[in-house]
Parts: C-alpha cells; sequence; structure tokens
C-alpha cells in the first residue's frame, strides 16, 4: 500500500517526497499569510474596530487572486514556481471552463 506522500506524488506528478514537502509548506504558508492579513488589513482601511460587512464580503471576493498570487511568490521562494505556475493555469482553465490542452 503506498503511503500518502506516494499518492500525492502520483496526484501531482513530482519526483520525489522532498518535493511534495515543499508543495505542502508552500500551500500552508500561503494559508497563513492570507489569513495574518485579513484582520490587519481591514483595520488599516477602516481605522476602527467593526468593520462594515461589505467590506468583509469585499475582501472573500478579493481574496482569490491575493491567495494565487501569495502562492506563486511563495512558489518561487521554495523553488516549486514551475508546479505552482501549472497548478495555477489548471486551476483557472477550470475555474472558467476551459479545456486544458496536452
Amino acid at each position: 500500500m503506498a503511503g500518502w506522500t506516494d499518492k500525492l506524488k502520483e496526484r501531482w506528478k513530482v519526483k520525489n517526497t522532498f518535493q511534495v514537502i515543499l508543495i505542502l509548506i508552500v500551500f500552508a504558508c500561503t494559508g497563513t499569510t492570507v489569513a495574518l492579513i485579513a484582520k490587519p488589513l481591514l483595520r488599516a482601511l477602516f481605522q476602527r474596530e467593526d468593520t462594515p460587512t461589505w467590506a468583509t464580503v469585499l475582501y472573500y471576493v478579493l481574496i482569490l487572486p491575493i491567495y494565487n498570487i501569495f502562492l506563486l511568490l511563495f512558489g518561487l521562494l521554495f523553488g516549486q514556481f514551475s508546479f505552482f505556475w501549472n497548478f495555477e493555469k489548471r486551476f483557472f482553465a477550470r475555474l472558467f471552463g476551459r479545456k486544458q490542452q496536452p
């Protein structure tokens, strides 16, 4: 029975377990960064404790491109830019309903 890293290697078409670990670290760093910037960013923009509901909704709409930019930046920092660039292309192709090129 294959381990979870072997399953991820196969799914992501990567060469080794170290690369799987780096990719997981990139996802973790990106998620943490996006989560940590939300509250300070909204407070800085509105200069008060309670953020308007519309601003919170707008943040969640805009978080997709922000998340993807951070994903590429962290991918670059951890030497996995190529993987994440291809990941982004597949993601947006699915999001917008375009067929993927072989």
